[in-house]
C-alpha cells in the first residue's frame, strides 16, 4: 500500500499518520500543501491538527490548498482518501462528504480517550473488525460536533455510511456516550462511492500499546488488506 500523508501550515499528527502506514505494513511519503501534485498513491491521508490555526473555521482554508485540487480529483476517479479529525474538517470543508463540524456542545476542547461502535465491516475502512466490535481511540478537538440536513443523515443511515458511532464502553448509545453532541452519535462517516472516510477520533493515535490501545490499527490494516490482499493473506 502506497500512501501520501498530507501536510498543511499547523498539521501535528502527520508524523502518526506516516508511523501508522508504515506499522501496517505501507510505505508513505509527505506531500506538502502547496505542491500540486500527489504521484501516483492508492491512499492519501489528511492528518488532524489546526490547519491555518483553525482560522475562519477549521479546514476552511486548507481546502482551498493547491493539493486539494488534486486530492479532490484523486477522489473522483475512486482513490482512497483517510481524513482524521482536522482531515475530517477538511474533507467536510471541500465537499468531498456532506455536512459540517460545529462547536462542541460543550463549547469546550475535549482531548480524552472515547469509545466507539463499528456500524460496517463492508468496507474497505473497516474490513479487519468485528460488526458491533468496541474501539477504544483518543480524540482531541474543539469542532467535532457533525451535523447535516435531516435529508443527509437519513441517507447516511440508509445506506449504511455511518462507519463509526460514539457509544459507551459497554458498546450502548445512551447519554454521556456522545462527548460533542454530534447527530445520531457519528464519529465517522464514508463517502457515497466508499473510498472516502472521514472521522473525529484518532486510529493513528492507537497504533501502540504503551499508548494505550492498538484499536485504530484495524482502520489502516483493513486498508492493507484492501490493496495487497494476497500478501496479508500469506
Amino acid at each position: 500500500m502506497k500512501a501520501v500523508v498530507v501536510t498543511f501550515p499547523g498539521s501535528n499528527c502527520d508524523q502518526d499518520c506516516f508511523q501508522a502506514v508504515e506499522r501496517a505494513g505501507g510505505t508513505a511519503r509527505y506531500v506538502w500543501h502547496r505542491e500540486s501534485e500527489l504521484g501516483s498513491p492508492e491512499l492519501v491521508v489528511i492528518p488532524g491538527g489546526f490547519s491555518y490555526g483553525d482560522y475562519l473555521r477549521p479546514g476552511a482554508i486548507a481546502r482551498m490548498s493547491p493539493v486539494m485540487e488534486s486530492v479532490q480529483r484523486f477522489a473522483a476517479q475512486g482513490g482512497a482518501v483517510l481524513g482524521i479529525c482536522n482531515g475530517f474538517q477538511i474533507l467536510c470543508e471541500a465537499g468531498l462528504l456532506p455536512g459540517a463540524l460545529l462547536r462542541n456542545r460543550s463549547l469546550r476542547f475535549q482531548s480524552h480517550d472515547c469509545h466507539l461502535r463499528v456500524e460496517t465491516t463492508s468496507t474497505m475502512f473497516t474490513g479487519a473488525y468485528a460488526q458491533g466490535q468496541v474501539l477504544r481511540m483518543p480524540l482531541a478537538h474543539a469542532d467535532g460536533n457533525y451535523h447535516a440536513e435531516p435529508g443527509v443523515l437519513a441517507e447516511l443511515e440508509g445506506e449504511g455510511r455511518i462507519l463509526f458511532r460514539y457509544v459507551t464502553p459497554e458498546g450502548r448509545l445512551e447519554e454521556g456516550s456522545n462527548p460533542n453532541g454530534s447527530a445520531h452519535n457519528i464519529a465517522g462517516i464514508m463517502n457515497a462511492g466508499g473510498n472516502v472516510l472521514g472521522m473525529m477520533p484518532h486510529p493513528d493515535r492507537a497504533m501502540d500499546p504503551l499508548l494505550g490501545s492498538t484499536d485504530g490499527f484495524g482502520v489502516f490494516s483493513s486498508l492493507m488488506q484492501h490493496f495487497t490482499p494476497q500478501e496479508i493473506a500469506r
